[in-house]
């Protein structure tokens, strides 16, 4: 099955073509027929399986685009709406649909004049009810939807939840989605929904097998040091580093550079011709590295991809299935590196937990351990070289000067500043260290359940920075040479 069998808008199919979509996904294929009937619905998922799109591209179909705000997408953290809002701005934009993001922390003018132009809301619960009881905004719309119910109502939010439907239309077509069924949403299911229809997709291996995960544990300011250190080690043809954030992304490829990388970055920032080039150059070859924010890279088909790198872990298992199945394609290998801090433990088991995959911990190089491979690489190179005439011609011509031993002393010298390797000798967490962490987070996850219906964050607790990591600047209290340190 294809997504032309859907018979969309000619203007929506292109925008699925254009962002690489080909086959849809086991929850596309089930709810999008069941959303273009007109029937609410209920659709148990994981996160990851493409939910987005499963509401979102029939909702599009069906909307008109010219009446105001037409369909609400309710979600858990801001940084989900932000990553919906730009999915769904990106199909819908060819048909006229703008999206406005609402959350908290952010100026309310202007979140409202962009609500003003929007055929599309997608809010968290705080900031929507707050617009709500405020009477800062009256909308009608005909869609609405809650994705990831469950997480909002581990976050505390189904009090808003339920104030937030007594402002809305009682003539609407509701979707929820939610990897759980727990009794309350359930419950809520039933005074929300109107006889839905229901959709189950089975937990499955979501991942690729052919994809090996793999991450490295490091303090946040050795996040640099660590992505050059895994690059010199792992020497990759062609890879893909995903960032956060577009100024992530600008830094990071210009240090990239600096460091002797053909890289450059992929935003939403840029023009179109500009990204259009990147893009080109990447495919071509031209470029070894690219370096790119989720949005920007979603629907880019290069089958040559040997690694791609997670510079910080995504705010969701859905954008890391997205993330690393840009490697392991066209059924080669590929291998999947995401470097992290303590304070993201609990998402990696989260990310396994939804994805089924497994992520390997290992311990990032020391130098000689670098420069072990990197000679070894260039005596197979120098093993494997062919002889030409003209190399033959330049030793000629030194033997009128050196010795045949002097001559091959200097050329090998000149080789073997590819074996340089440059930082600490030491990066990251070492074996003993990471062993720990695992029993702490154990620990910890003990001590939760003691302590019981205390609120959770989206991630279980964890650190909410943006920047991922905390920041924490001190070296680890494991013994750093008796961890047991291995080569991967």
């Amino acid at each position: 099955m294809t997504f032309k069998d859907f018979n969309f808008k000619e203007n929506l199919q292109r925008a699925i073509e254009d962002a690489g979509f080909k086959e849809p996904s086991p929850i596309q294929q089930d709810a999008i027929p069941v959303v273009l009937s007109g029937k609410d619905m209920v659709g148990q998922a994981q996160t990851g399986t493409g939910k987005t799109a499963a509401f979102g591209l029939p909702m599009i179909n069906m909307m008109n685009g010219n009446s105001g705000v037409e369909a609400v997408v309710i979600v858990p953290t801001r940084e989900l709406a932000m990553q919906v809002s730009d999915e769904l701005f990106r199909f819908g934009k060819s048909s006229g649909m703008n999206t406005a993001t609402v959350y908290g922390g952010q100026s309310y003018n202007m979140q409202l004049r962009n609500i003003d132009r929007a055929s599309i809301i997608v809010a968290t619960p705080g900031r929507l009810i707050d617009l709500l009881k405020g009477k800062k905004i009256d909308i009608k719309p005909s869609f609405v939807v809650l994705d990831e119910a469950d997480e909002m109502l581990d976050m505390g939010f189904l009090d808003d939840i339920k104030e937030i439907f007594t402002y809305l239309p009682k003539e609407r077509q509701t979707l929820l989605f939610s990897a759980t069924m727990p009794p309350a949403i359930k419950k809520l299911a039933q005074n929300i929904l109107k006889e839905p229809e229901f959709i189950t997709v089975t937990k499955a291996e979501m991942t690729n097998s052919k994809i090996t995960q793999l991450f490295y544990v490091v303090d946040e300011y050795e996040r640099d040091d660590a992505l050059i250190r895994l690059f010199d080690f792992k020497n990759p043809e062609k890879s893909i580093i995903f960032c956060r954030t577009k100024k992530e992304v600008d830094r990071l490829s210009t240090y990239l550079v600096s460091q002797g990388h053909m890289a450059k970055g992929l935003h939403g920032d840029m023009e179109q011709r500009q990204r259009e080039e990147v893009i080109r150059s990447f495919k071509k070859g031209a470029l070894d590295v690219l370096i790119a924010t989720d949005v920007a890279a979603r629907g880019l088909d290069v089958n040559d991809v040997s690694h791609v790198f997670n510079y910080h872990l995504p705010f969701d298992s859905e954008s890391y299935v997205h993330r690393i199945g840009r490697t392991g394609r066209a059924g080669k290998e590929g291998v999947a590196i995401s470097i992290v801090t303590p304070h993201e433990f609990r998402m990696i088991q989260k990310i396994q937990h939804v994805t089924g995959g497994k992520m390997e911990a290992k311990v990032i190089p020391n130098i000689d351990s670098v420069k072990e491979k990197k000679t070894s690489t260039l005596r197979g190179k120098i093993s494997e070289q062919k002889v030409y005439d003209s190399g033959i011609s330049l030793v000629e011509s030194l033997k009128e000067e050196f010795d045949l031993s002097t001559i091959a002393f200097k050329l090998a010298s000149i080789l073997s500043d590819a074996t340089i390797v440059k930082g600490n000798n030491y990066i990251g967490k070492s074996e003993i260290d990471i062993k720990k962490l695992f029993e702490r987070l154990k620990d910890d996850k003990g001590d939760d359940r003691n302590r019981g219906g205390q609120r959770r964050g989206r991630f279980g607790g964890g650190n909410r920075n943006r920047n991922g990591g905390g920041g924490n600047r001190s070296r680890s209290g494991g013994d750093r040479n008796g961890g047991g340190r291995r080569r991967d």
